[in-house]
């Protein structure tokens, strides 16, 4: 077997860990708490701090704030004042964020079929993996 020294490791000119398309996907959501903020965003149309902390997975304030600024970090939402004092934001889907509703289908679709007690979504929740939202 052939060790790769630094010399002969590829290297992707974009900075990432590695050039593969679906270890750079995973660097920006294949955290446990990435997908279900973008799935409280399509799904149950949350879209202030307060709403994704009510989610029964339990996510902390920290890891929120870190998820959320990292999402708009990568173009996938936008983040706009809604009040000034304090200030307090609305989060939003992008296009580009909204290009991961299949994945996030499929992945649901994955659970469904294949792990128990998993639960179906109710027909208006799951036509948001896909239907267009607006």
């Amino acid at each position: 077997m052939m060790n790769m020294t630094e010399e002969t490791k590829p290297i992707c000119p974009t900075g990432q860990r590695s050039c593969c398309p679906l270890s750079s996907t995973l660097d920006i959501v294949g955290d446990k708490w990435t997908l279900l903020v973008l799935r409280d965003m399509l799904v149950f149309k949350k879209q202030v701090f307060g709403e994704f902390l009510e989610s029964p997975e339990g996510i902390s304030t920290n890891i929120l704030t870190d998820r959320l600024k990292k999402l708009e970090g990568f173009g996938l939402i936008t983040k706009n004042a809604y009040q000034q004092k304090p200030v307090r934001y609305q989060y939003q889907l992008t296009d580009l964020g909204l290009t991961l509703r299949p994945l996030m289908f499929e992945m649901s679709r994955w659970g469904r079929e294949h792990l128990a007690n998993t639960k179906t979504l109710p027909p208006d929740k799951q036509a948001a993996y896909t239907e267009p939202t607006g």
